[in-house]
């Protein structure tokens, strides 16, 4: 059923309709078959970045959509509920630009965001490694100095687009910067020695390819260094807060997507002379899947508006997206419990729902990591100033 939204302006209004549009023609009528394919749909971002829908909360002068991160996350939400795999491949895209758009050189932004963040390319954020998920300073690709730049030799894990993006915003260990020190690289894939590996064999989201990148004596030009050298931990953390809001999105936006079959379903189907959805034990159950996706919605609307307002919101980003992949899990695996029987068979879209809802309890950070940041914030905020 369609969402009733509270947004803030005529054309956030007619963004809303256009995204709904665009993801009834192109986005629902694939997701199924391309999801049993585990195909690739980078057709499918094409027109999304034709339509600007892959640029929206960057500045207009850039190319961008010049939108509030609330508006653009109900698109990602929209999206999320016609196929998670797209919606998700949006997130990670902004979150790729986000490094550039906010640490990147005047030259670099001049000449690289425009088509970032017009659509015609299309990026992965490449921080994880299979030894260093969650624990990012534990990383070992490394980038070393050379005359000329850098040169890289690792492997990152988990990159979504691995082996289609057009760009990767890259994080490696510069020993020479000190110690234990990140930065922040934009790789392409055309830098001999760069590669990806076969894609990873998932139990959901197969639409969306994730793999490993291997970086074997990659020259990295000077000019690809975002930020300033030895600071990359900074910058990645910083978007990560702004890429728990994107997942928060296409948790909820899928949880809705499974609520509204459950709906329609307990409506039609007839048990005991009535249709299913009358009785008190399926009808509670509704109410409880509708209760967690309402609040799910409100919990990152709260996080992206005070984002855009200019405040704090890393312990807000943490809470929405504990609460909204806990929701989507719940909500998911509920409807496959309304639809009983059906609802363990592929002719009905509600077990792929279930599992792509695990995965957005692990990556951005796993639910059980955003409960230490949430304590960490509390206790911080609870210490006394001194004096």
């Amino acid at each position: 059923m369609p969402v009733d939204r509270e947004l803030p302006t005529p054309e956030a209004a007619d963004l809303l309709a256009l995204t709904r549009e665009i993801a009834d023609a192109e986005l629902a009528p694939r997701a199924a078959q391309y999801e049993r394919e585990e195909r690739f749909p980078r057709e499918v971002f094409r027109t999304l970045g034709a339509a600007g829908l892959l640029g929206l909360p960057f500045p207009e002068e850039v190319g961008g959509g010049g939108q509030p991160y609330a508006v653009y996350l109900q698109v990602v939400e929209e999206l999320a509920a016609r196929w998670a795999s797209v919606a998700l491949g949006v997130s990670v895209h902004t979150l790729a630009c986000s490094p550039i758009a906010t640490y990147g050189t005047e030259a670099q932004r001049r000449d690289l965001l425009p088509e970032m963040v017009g659509g015609s390319l299309l990026g992965a954020y490449s921080l994880s490694e299979a030894h260093a998920g969650s624990d990012v300073a534990a990383m070992r690709a490394s980038a070393t100095r050379t005359e000329d730049g850098w040169v890289a030799r690792g492997e990152k894990a988990w990159v979504t687009h691995g082996g289609h993006a057009d760009f990767y915003s890259t994080f490696l260990r510069t020993p020479d910067d000190g110690g234990r020190a990140i930065s922040c690289f934009h790789l392409t894939p055309d830098l001999p020695g760069f590669s990806a590996a076969r894609p990873e064999e998932k139990m959901g989201l197969t639409g969306s390819t994730t793999s490993a990148l291997r970086l074997d004596d990659v020259a990295i030009p000077s000019d690809r260094l975002v930020g300033e050298a030895g600071k990359g931990m900074a910058i990645a953390l910083g978007a990560l807060d702004s890429g728990r809001l994107g997942v928060s999105a296409v948790a909820v936006g899928l949880a809705q997507s499974a609520l509204d079959v459950a709906v329609r379903y307990a409506v039609e189907r007839e048990a005991f002379g009535r249709p299913i959805a009358e009785h008190q034990g399926v009808s509670f159950l509704l109410a409880d899947m509708a209760a967690a996706v309402e609040s799910a919605r409100a919990t990152y609307l709260v996080a992206a508006r005070r984002k855009d307002a200019g405040k704090p919101f890393s312990r807000q980003a943490s809470i929405a997206k504990l609460v909204a992949t806990d929701a989507a899990m719940k909500v998911t695996t509920d409807a496959v419990q309304v639809l009983g029987g059906a609802g363990y068979t592929r002719d009905h879209p509600a077990e792929r729902y279930m599992r792509e809802a695990k995965v957005m309890q692990i990556f951005e950070g796993t639910n059980q990591i955003q409960r230490m940041v949430i304590g960490r914030h509390l206790t911080a905020e609870a210490v006394p100033p001194a004096g």
